[in-house]
């Protein structure tokens, strides 16, 4: 594919993923490997992309006081060592590949059912507990974790939609850096710098406009909806290639 495409390929997930405080990680692995890169450099492309957007994503939320900083203190506290951990581990790709479709598909299936009582009751959990627990398992898989984190901030309401999707942008940056240390932590990387700054400068572009979309135009209700419906299609197409 041409790198121009593969460029605006990267900016339409940044701009759309940015705007639910995503930074579009799980995309970004789903286009690499459709496009056969090397398996070595799908994480820690993935995991710069998502730190070049939620830095601006987290930016944007400060300034507009949407992050709630004590409350998500507990959930990144936790999350950082384990994300550490997941990303020093090794996984054969086809597994690393089912085991990230599988998960996302129960987390879109998850935020489908965010209105049923028993659902919010299933979910429910400590804060240390969830950072944790998604902080290892997008460690693992090399993404930020936030796909994962928001349907169960959503299920267990929380907070609003605006401000699990500023908490979520926060939690991505720490676990993609911490997830990203522990990657080169174990594995010899050579990344492509003549084709990684094309991807960065796109997806940055990408996340000046997401954030901002976010607060003009969605409601709760639309945003809730775009990230349930970009998880179950990521699901899709990456069961679909490697089942």
């Amino acid at each position: 594919m041409d790198p121009i495409a593969i460029a605006l390929l990267f900016f339409l997930v940044a701009l759309i993923y940015s705007s639910a405080g995503f930074g579009g990680g799980s995309s970004y692995l789903a286009i690499m490997a459709l496009l056969n890169w090397e398996s070595a450099i799908l994480k820690p492309t993935a995991l710069l992309c998502n730190i070049t957007v939620v830095l601006t994503s987290v930016f944007i939320f400060s300034s507009h006081k949407l992050i709630p900083w004590r409350k998500i203190g507990p959930l990144v506290l936790f999350s950082i060592p384990f994300a550490f951990l997941g990303g020093s581990l090794r996984l054969e790709e086809r597994i690393f590949f089912i085991l990230l479709g599988t998960t996302l598909l129960i987390s879109s299936i998850a935020m489908l059912l965010q209105n049923k009582k028993e659902a919010v009751q299933f979910f429910k959990g400590s804060n240390a507990v969830i950072g944790g627990s998604v902080g290892f398992l997008s460690g693992l898989v090399g993404i930020g974790g936030g796909i994962f984190l928001s349907p169960f901030l959503h299920l267990t309401r929380w907070a609003n939609a605006k401000n699990i999707a500023a908490a979520t942008a926060v939690f991505i940056l720490v676990n993609s850096i911490a997830g990203l240390i522990g990657h080169y932590s174990t594995h010899a990387v050579n990344l492509d710098f003549n084709k990684m700054w094309p991807l960065l400068l796109a997806v940055f572009i990408g996340a000046q406009l997401g954030p901002r979309a976010n607060l003009k135009w969605f409601t709760p209700r639309i945003l809730k909806q775009v990230t349930a419906v970009l998880i179950f299609f990521v699901a899709i197409r990456i069961l679909n290639e490697y089942l």
